[in-house]
């Protein structure tokens, strides 16, 4: 569609019905700023306005997608060409509009995962619940970036993202574990035993030895199956 071509057109219509940027945006219920973005080609007027506009001009809808006034010999040509044309600006607009929900959705998702480790302590199962949350907002935002593509493509591209998401957000916690000596905030189960704690996680296992005392040690071991009974012995 070409923008600074139909912007010239329509200030021309404009100027020869005798009218200012701000009385045609008055008609048109827009800012005059929008009106003179229109006619410098910087963006283009939306859908609901094309019909309106041409009726303020008197001018067809298919002069104002062509930028100029056609023929009538070439009026059916230009009238496909018009078509496709509008058909693909309101895909781009539609695009558009889904690849900025789709940044936004992936920021937020992101800040609450990162707030969340930042505010809840690692004992408080609040954090990893909204780090969750906002993994499954952040992948929602990504949905939107892959919908062009194929079912697989798409599937492989949000299960991907997903993957390397939670795996960053585990490393953080590892992180978390082994430098500041807190309880990590991914375990699935939680065993404890007289001054010992025993975390489960996905990828790794960690024990708690003297809870809560000055010399409390935090140890990690590789997956491995616990016994209530004596998890002690991980301590001595």
């Amino acid at each position: 569609m070409y923008q600074e071509k139909i912007g010239k057109f329509i200030a021309e219509c404009r100027k020869e019905k005798n009218m200012t940027q701000q009385e045609l945006s008055e008609k048109l219920g827009v800012s005059d700023r929008s009106v003179g973005n229109w006619e410098n080609g910087r963006n283009m007027p939306d859908l609901s306005l094309f019909k309106p506009l041409c009726v303020e001009l008197g001018i067809t809808l298919n002069d104002l997608m062509s930028g100029e006034k056609v023929k009538e010999k070439e009026y059916q040509d230009k009238l496909e060409e018009n078509l496709i044309n509008t058909i693909n600006y309101a895909n781009k607009k539609i695009e558009n509009r889904n690849n900025f929900i789709g940044v936004i959705l992936i920021i937020f998702g992101i800040l609450i995962s990162i707030t969340s480790v930042a505010i809840f302590p690692s004992e408080s199962s609040w954090g990893s619940i909204y780090s969750v949350f906002g993994v499954i907002v952040s992948l929602i935002g990504v949905s939107k970036f892959t919908k062009k593509l194929t079912y697989i493509k798409r599937l492989t591209c949000n299960f991907g993202y997903f993957f390397i998401f939670v795996l960053v957000l585990m490393t953080i916690d590892y992180i978390g574990v082994v430098n500041i000596h807190q309880a990590p905030r991914f375990s699935l189960v939680k065993v404890s035993g007289e001054n010992v704690m025993y975390y489960d996680t996905p990828l790794y296992d960690v024990v708690r030895c003297n809870v809560n005392k000055d010399n409390e040690t935090f140890k990690v071991i590789k997956n491995r199956k616990y016994d209530a009974d004596n998890i002690d012995v991980f301590c001595k």
